[in-house]
């Protein structure tokens, strides 16, 4: 394995619903912490839509270990954001056989 380089500084967020004053819920996110990652693209592959191709490219996103339970081990439906780049957790897994590292599966969002 390659050495790991964790120089990208990631926001871990967790999405909260709250009321909205109308019945409803309104989504905000809260920061969990700060974690230092490396960023690599996973394997990309093309999805067909209605009309067009689209190119879908999920990205490797490494951090450090943390216990299970513990709030600084991200989550699938949490995300990171870098600055205006947000990017959505889809599965987090061990990266290597001494535990020390995560990889989370993650795919980048364009904020509406």
């Amino acid at each position: 394995m390659s050495s790991i380089r964790l120089g990208r500084r990631l926001v871990l967020e967790e999405a909260q619903s709250a009321g909205d004053g109308a019945g409803g819920l309104a989504e905000s996110w809260v920061a969990l912490g700060v974690l230092w990652a490396e960023v690599a693209p996973g394997a990309g592959r093309e999805a067909a839509g209605e009309e067009v191709w689209a190119a879908q490219v999920p990205l490797r996103i490494t951090v450090r270990a943390a216990a299970v339970g513990d709030a600084r081990r991200p989550k699938p439906g949490q995300r990171f954001r870098e600055g205006g780049r947000l990017f959505r957790i889809l599965a987090v897994s061990e990266r290597d056989a001494c535990g020390r590292y995560l990889a989370c599966m993650a795919r980048e969002e364009v904020p509406a």
